[in-house]
């Protein structure tokens, strides 16, 4: 089993977690679906650059891991739309913090990153 403090062990089943829900493309579609139930179009539009494969990807391995529900809405033609467990609303803050912190801290980073390039590029 894992220990308390992260090693991040590879026989660590929290280093698979962390993996699929860190990820950009899982944090974003969990922010997105943070209003209410979102139909596949509908997130697809609010994520630029997403392609159809990887935001089926993505959702599959939230599905999987609990945070989101897929439901069929049986219309014509069918629809599915997309929305937050329990599991995924409790995981919402804690991403949404992140997001803060990198929306904060943006011009401190660039800074950092322009130094980088000008210190590499000498």
């Amino acid at each position: 089993m894992c220990a308390a403090t992260p090693d991040f062990n590879v026989d660590c089943p929290s280093r698979l977690i962390f993996e699929q829900i860190a990820d950009k493309w899982s944090m974003m579609v969990i922010t997105v679906l943070d209003a209410g139930p979102v139909r596949f179009n509908g997130i697809k539009r609010r994520l630029e650059g997403v392609t159809q494969k990887s935001l089926t990807q993505c959702l599959r391995r939230l599905e999987r891991n609990g945070l989101i529900e897929r439901r069929v809405i049986p219309v014509s033609p069918v629809a599915v739309e997309y929305e937050l467990t329990d599991l995924g609303r409790s995981l919402q803050p804690r991403l949404l913090s992140v997001y803060s912190w990198t929306v904060e801290m943006m011009q401190e980073i660039e800074a950092a990153r322009q130094q980088f390039d000008q210190k590499t590029a000498a």
